[in-house]
């Protein structure tokens, strides 16, 4: 599979990354919302749908880890959530509210 590069927005890593890390003091969260940011605005999509434990094998991070982690991002109005049923696979839509 070829990879193409990502182009990260300069808020990512000059605000968003400290703010995640330093205040919330979860690099997990920023690491979650990257790997979202990166499946959906690099392939011009508005959602993904991906389940925690596919989230979790692809950060190397523990479930928990991931829950926390959507916690904090959905709180802080990153990542809007939809469910069609408790047990349905997520679907993310990350949120870049520096833009508005």
């Amino acid at each position: 599979m070829k990879s193409t590069p990502l182009k990260l927005e300069s808020y990512l890593l000059d605000v968003l990354l400290r703010d995640l890390v330093g205040h919330d003091r979860s690099a997990a969260a920023f690491l979650v919302y990257l790997l979202l940011y990166s499946m959906t605005h690099s392939a011009a999509r508005r959602s993904v749908r991906i389940s925690l434990a596919q989230v979790s094998g692809r950060l190397g991070l523990s479930k928990s880890a991931v829950q926390a982690a959507l916690r904090i991002l959905t709180r802080r109005q990153l990542l809007r959530v939809h469910r069609e049923s408790r047990t349905a696979v997520p679907e993310y839509f990350v949120q870049r509210p520096w833009l508005r």
